[in-house]
Parts: structure tokens; C-alpha cells; sequence
């Protein structure tokens, strides 16, 4: 078996790091914890990341990174049908390639209290607060969407969500289709395939 990259080694911690924070919170989460995870002894891991302030800082950075790259590529489609789709398929690959950052997705979605404190388990803020807004920019949401769309694109981020993160290693590695159709389908728009 070849050996890891510093890169390869430091996507497994990010990725493992940010299942963790869905679960249990940031505050729940030690670095033991996260080593134990991976596989690797604290002290190694400590190698690459120092604290785990800057652990998280570390795993919020790519974890907001890749949802705006959702939005920049369902920004190159109209609004519409196309848009959610474009956005529901990026967000469908990341699920199945960062399968811990679509679980802190949904764990911070989930934990958006009205009054703005949505830190997994810690009651403050978080790196993590512009979440919503990345999801409110790749499906075109505003104060004046209609609720029944609001409903819709939460239903379909979640299914997408949940779905995902349920059957984790249990998912077929053909399930891209799968995960884009039921979130797709959560939309209500008329199926492309005239299915």
C-alpha cells in the first residue's frame, strides 16, 4: 500500500475532525478524540495542527471553501430548475467526497438558533455562521421567498444530508445519481428525464 501524502493525511484529519464536530460539537471534540479517529497517536496529530482551535479554524476554512464553491458553480445558471439542480449536484459530489463536511452541515443547519448562536455544543459562535448564507446564495432564497420554496430547498439539502451521512460507508459508490434525484425530487420541479 503506498504511503499517504502530507495533503492525503491532513484531507482524512479535516474530514474525520468535521464528522466529529457534527456529532458530539466542537466543545465534546478533543484532540484525543479526533487522533483515535484517524488512527494516529495525539502527538502526530498535534504535528499537524497545534491546537484544536486551530483544528477547527482549519476545518471551517475548507469546509466554508467548498460550499462557495457550490455557489460559484450554480451561479453560472439561470434561476430555476437548472440553478437548483447545478447546486444540488455539487452538493452531492462533496457530500460523497467530504462525507464529515456534509455532516457538519447538516449539524450546523440543524443548530441555526433564532437567536444566531449555532456552535455544535458550545452555545457561541462559530467560524461555521455563514453556512446558511452560502446555502441561501446557490438556491436564489430571499425574505420574500415563497415559504413552500423555503420548505422545499430544506427538505432537499436535508435529504441529500441525511442520506449521505445515514448509510455512510454503506452508500454504493454509484450513488451520485441517487442522492442528486431525491434531492431533486424534494423540489418539486418536473423531472428533465420526463420520468
Amino acid at each position: 500500500m503506498p504511503r499517504q501524502t502530507r495533503e492525503q493525511i491532513d484531507e482524512e484529519i479535516i474530514d474525520c475532525a468535521a464528522m466529529l464536530f457534527a456529532r458530539h460539537g466542537f466543545q465534546e471534540t478533543s484532540i484525543q478524540r479526533v487522533a483515535d479517529a484517524v488512527g494516529y497517536s495525539k502527538s502526530g496529530l498535534l504535528r499537524h495542527y497545534p491546537s484544536k482551535e486551530a483544528l477547527q479554524e482549519e476545518v471551517a476554512a475548507r469546509c466554508l471553501s467548498e460550499l462557495q464553491d457550490i455557489t460559484r458553480q450554480a451561479a453560472g445558471h439561470a434561476p430555476g430548475p437548472e440553478r437548483d439542480r447545478a447546486a444540488l449536484t455539487a452538493l452531492a459530489r462533496l457530500a460523497l467526497r467530504r462525507p464529515g463536511f456534509i455532516a457538519l452541515l447538516l449539524s450546523i443547519l440543524l443548530r441555526d438558533l433564532p437567536d444566531g448562536t449555532n456552535d455544535p455544543g458550545s452555545g457561541g459562535s462559530t467560524p461555521l455562521e455563514p453556512v446558511a448564507e452560502v446555502i441561501v446564495e446557490a438556491f436564489l432564497l430571499s425574505p420574500d421567498t415563497d415559504p413552500g420554496r423555503l420548505v422545499r430547498v430544506a427538505g432537499a439539502v436535508g435529504a441529500l444530508a441525511v442520506a449521505r451521512t445515514a448509510l455512510g460507508a454503506h452508500l454504493p459508490s454509484d450513488a451520485l445519481g441517487h442522492l442528486i434525484g431525491v434531492s431533486y425530487d424534494a423540489l418539486g420541479h418536473p423531472d428533465p428525464a420526463g420520468r
